[in-house]
């Protein structure tokens, strides 16, 4: 138990754990893409989102700023939706693949997490 004190395990509410499930899922899609992408550019900006997510999962684990980290999660998470639907230009939810629409609603129910423990710390 004194460990999980020390990296902030003892802090973390249902809702963080809901966030963390959250990043994890969008964590893993971008890194199964990112390595079929490879060598492509696109591969190594969907590995550098999976790093964002791994790192925010971290920093809120380890009770390191999280209001930051909260803040900061929320456009990196919302640009990539909106980079997303700029790259694919779907015209109606029929045209999303399972892990696309898994992937979108993790971030979607991401980002509102994100901004209610934010509202939270403040």
């Amino acid at each position: 138990m004194i460990a999980a004190n020390r990296i902030g395990l003892a802090t973390l509410t249902p809702l963080h754990w809901m966030a963390i499930g959250l990043a994890l899922v969008t964590g893993l899609v971008h890194l199964i893409l990112g390595l079929e992408f490879l060598p492509h550019w696109m591969g190594l900006a969907f590995l550098f989102a999976t790093a964002g997510f791994l790192l925010g999962i971290g920093l809120v684990v380890a009770d390191y700023r999280r209001s930051t980290v909260y803040l900061l999660g929320i456009p990196f998470t919302a640009a990539q939706i909106v980079l997303w639907y700029v790259l694919n230009e779907p015209a109606t939810v029929a045209d999303l693949s399972s892990a696309e629409l898994i992937d979108k609603l993790a971030q979607i129910l991401l980002i509102v997490a994100l901004v209610i423990l934010y509202r939270r710390e403040r």
